[in-house]
């Protein structure tokens, strides 16, 4: 759940599953690393930054899921932003901006 201001439920939902998958993409791909995982409820909309340390690359047996796709579907259904990749002091990076205005 998104605390901190009046999220609707609905993109409360979308963020929660957005993290969720890209803290399971970092077990899939990139352990052993370290995530951190931020949160923050701006006035109109809602950003997450989801970052790993891992050398990426690796997958599970069965990983071959739509993690990302599932990601953007969720940010565009409100009409907001997602970008991933590699971060620039290497690992991953997933940065989403939900508006819910």
């Amino acid at each position: 759940r998104v605390s901190g201001g009046d999220v609707p439920d609905g993109v409360g939902l979308a963020v929660y599953r957005i993290v969720q998958e890209s803290v399971t993409n970092v077990v899939k791909h990139a352990a052993p690393a370290r995530c951190e995982v931020a949160v923050a409820v701006e006035a109109e909309s809602v950003r997450v930054e989801v970052t790993d340390d891992g050398p990426g690359g690796r997958s599970l047996p069965g990983g071959d899921g739509h993690g990302l796709a599932g990601m953007r579907e969720r940010v565009d259904l409100y009409g907001g932003t997602l970008t991933t990749g590699p971060a620039h002091a290497g690992g991953f990076r997933v940065l989403a901006e939900v508006p819910f205005t």
